[in-house]
């Protein structure tokens, strides 16, 4: 475990490896722990990086700020306070946001970029995360925090239900997941998604000149599948890497085949 400080608070991060660096980056609701495997098979040949956005995993949740655009600024601290000139990004659902956000906004720091089941634009989320988007929820939750610990641990017994649905091995998303959304604050939980729900990378992704893959699940049912043909449309030179058996976590469903994907194109591009 190592921890990292920056201006708006602490940052969790797990380092394995030797090599050229590679940052992993979670998604809604995730942390670190969504790479155990990806840091164990990258870390024979990269200096593997995955982090916890402020407010998730065991990073703190001192931030006034959980806002997707506020996370692309972490990610610059992150490199900056390690000494990482340069490195590939590889982002799950709002990390992969995060990602190209990134290579937009700080290209000279960028190699290259892996996004995997990522929305493009915010509409393409699920109903149920759209609904967990809704600021009047926040507000909510905000002024009268036993109705947020209510919600919360009603939430929870739901997803691990539908971590069934989410991945193959159900049983060991949801445990994964019933211990990332217990460190949840309002802030990290409301903020995040709202922000993320109101993206639209569109209009600037033609500024991203370096290699770009998207991974989508066909099965995905959090972040619709077609947002690979929105990353190819807007992104010409970008590689799609399409995963019939897999939904919104094909490091799960397809783990062997989802590894050497990842390892070719940091490899070749």
């Amino acid at each position: 475990m190592a921890t990292l400080v920056t201006e708006q608070g602490i940052v969790h991060y797990e380092t394995y490896g030797r090599g050229r660096p590679v940052l992993l980056l979670h998604g809604w609701l995730g942390s670190w722990s969504l790479w155990r495997k990806t840091i164990e098979v990258l870390g024979k040949e990269f200096r593997t990086y995955a982090l916890d956005f402020w407010g998730f995993g065991e990073s703190a949740d001192k931030a006034t700020n959980f806002s997707v655009n506020n996370f692309v600024m972490l990610v610059d601290q992150f490199m900056d306070r390690l000494g990482i000139v340069k490195a590939p990004l590889v982002g799950h659902s709002m990390g992969g946001t995060v990602s190209l956000s990134a290579a937009i906004r700080f290209p000279e720091k960028v190699v290259k970029t892996i996004v995997v089941g990522s929305p493009i634009v915010g509409s393409s989320l699920s109903p149920l995360l759209k609904m967990a988007s809704y600021q009047g929820g926040f507000k909510l939750a905000q002024s009268a925090p036993i109705i947020y610990r209510t919600f919360m641990y009603g939430f929870t017994l739901f997803l691990r239900g539908y971590s069934y649905i989410m991945a193959r091995d159900g049983k060991t998303l949801g445990k994964m997941i019933t211990a990332d959304v217990s460190n949840l604050t309002v802030g990290p939980f409301f903020e995040s998604i709202g922000t993320l729900r109101n993206t639209d990378l569109r209009p600037r992704l033609n500024e991203i000149k370096m290699p770009v893959m998207g991974i989508y699940g066909k099965k995905d049912v959090i972040v619709n599948p077609n947002q690979s043909k929105v990353l190819k449309e807007y992104l010409p030179h970008s590689k799609i890497a399409w995963f019939e058996n897999s939904g919104h976590f094909p490091m799960m469903d397809e783990s062997e085949r989802f590894h050497e994907t990842l390892r070719d194109f940091l490899h070749n591009g």
